[in-house]
Order: structure tokens, then sequence, then C-alpha cells
């Protein structure tokens, strides 16, 4: 498999997730339905907020945070561990496997071609929140910016690896979507998806700082919404970085091993 060969078959593979996404709009309705959790947090937050501000946020602030929140979980999500689960378990990976294109690059290609699908839910958002007045928020220097997309970027990326990971697994036990249950429990907690990081006490959000949820999520959010400035920014992307460089590191070594095992037994 040469890098050659592989950045020819991208546009293919781009083409054909895009055909699929299209070909199960049900599925993607529901996954997008199923990312409307800051609609709620927003209606919860702005009763708490409505006798007066809760830290730095006040309606204004709850409605930008919230509104970003949904805009950032439609670019970030990943699906992979429930799809390399069902493939392991239906043999359908062995299919995968004698392609020249590493199935890594297939699943990466596949999740990102339904980005473009999912911004036209995100658009709406975006409407609203210029329609709110609450664009205010978001950044003006274009350096804060270039911060954002490779903030967005990581959080894409993190979000794939990490979920790759977990679907890896599987060549282990026997379903690693437990594994994978048990993983969003703790993001839509320490992420910021469902309360902002500022909000959690000192500890914690120390603890937070170190832990990769946040940069799945919380962080691009917080860019979007101006809440650091241009040093710090760069300081957590560096962390998000490094969580990237982790996962990258962990999803080869699993694969890997669990590729030889599957091997062994056939698939």
């Amino acid at each position: 498999m040469s890098l050659g060969s592989t950045v020819r078959a991208l546009p293919t593979l781009l083409r054909v997730g895009f055909a699929e996404g299209v070909a199960y709009r049900a599925e993607l309705v529901v996954w997008i339905l199923s990312t409307t959790m800051p609609f709620i947090m927003l209606a919860l937050w702005s009763a708490v907020a409505r006798d007066g501000p809760v830290g730095r946020f006040g309606q204004t602030e709850l409605t930008a945070y919230f509104l970003a929140t949904f805009v950032v979980r439609q670019f970030t999500g990943s699906w992979i561990s429930w799809q390399i689960n069902f493939e392991i378990r239906h043999g359908t990976l062995s299919a995968r496997l004698l392609r020249p294109v590493h199935p890594a690059i297939a699943y990466a290609a596949e999740s990102l071609s339904i980005v473009p699908i999912r911004a036209l839910a995100a658009l709406p958002v975006i409407v609203l929140a210029l329609a709110l007045g609450v664009a205010g928020s978001f950044p003006r220097d274009p350096l804060a910016w270039l911060q954002w997309l490779v903030a967005i970027s990581g959080a894409w990326t993190l979000g794939f690896l990490s979920s790759f990971a977990i679907g890896c697994l599987a060549f282990r036990i026997e379903s690693s979507l437990k594994v994978m249950d048990v993983w969003l429990v703790l993001f839509w907690v320490c992420s910021g998806y469902l309360v902002p990081i500022e909000l959690f006490p000192q500890t914690a959000r120390t603890l937070l700082d170190w832990l990769p949820f946040r940069y799945q999520i919380g962080l691009p959010v917080e860019l979007l919404t101006s809440a650091h400035d241009l040093a710090q920014g760069w300081l957590l992307i560096a962390r998000q970085w490094a969580w990237v460089l982790a996962f990258a590191v962990l999803s080869a070594a699993l694969w890997r091993a669990g590729t030889r095992r599957y091997a062994a037994y056939g698939g």
C-alpha cells in the first residue's frame, strides 16, 4: 500500500461515503436528533441564570455557548466503534483487509464524507445565532479563527481515533460497545457538552484540563465563544494534539494486535 495509491483512492472513498450517507438518510437524521441535548441544556441553564449570571454566563453567553456546542458536535462526531464492532462480528472486515487502502484511512474518509450533510443541519443554528444577536461572542481576530480551525480539526481527529481504538477492542472482547457507552457518559459529563467547564469547581477543572474529553468538543466551543486569549488557546491546542498523538499510537497498536488475532481465527 503506497501513499500514492492511498491519495488516488481518497476521492472515490469520499464519494462512496457520501452516497451511503445520502442513501441512509433516516439513520443520519436519527444521529442528528440525538445531538440536540445542547438545546435542552440551554433551556435548563437559562432558567438558572434568569435571576442573574452564573459565573460569566448570562443569558446571551449561555445561548452562544450551547448553540456553538450543537454546531461543533455536528463537525466532530464519529460512529466508527459501532461499525468496527459490526464488521468484526459479521466477518465483513475481511473484505476491507484485502483492499489496497488501509481500513483506518477508509473509515476516516467515510466519516469525513458525511460532514457536509451535518453542516446543513448546523446551518439553521448558525442563522439562529445571528438572529438572536449572540454572534458578538464569536472571534473577530483572524488568528483566533485559525486557532478554531486547528482545534476543530483536532477534535474530529481525537473523536475518530478514540472511537477507532475502542472499536479495536472488539478483536479481544465480545463487544467493545459497552466500553464505548462508558466513554460516552464520561464525554457528556467531562467535555463541556452538558456543563461548561468553567462552571466546575477548581479541582475538577484542573483534572478535566488533563483528560481527553474536553478536547473533543469543549475546546472548540470555548474558542468559538472567545473564552481564551491567543496564548491560552495555543496552550490548550497543544494539549489537544498531544492526546491526538497518544490515541494515534494506541489505535495503531490495538489494530496491529487485533488483526493478527483476527487472522489467526480465520477472519
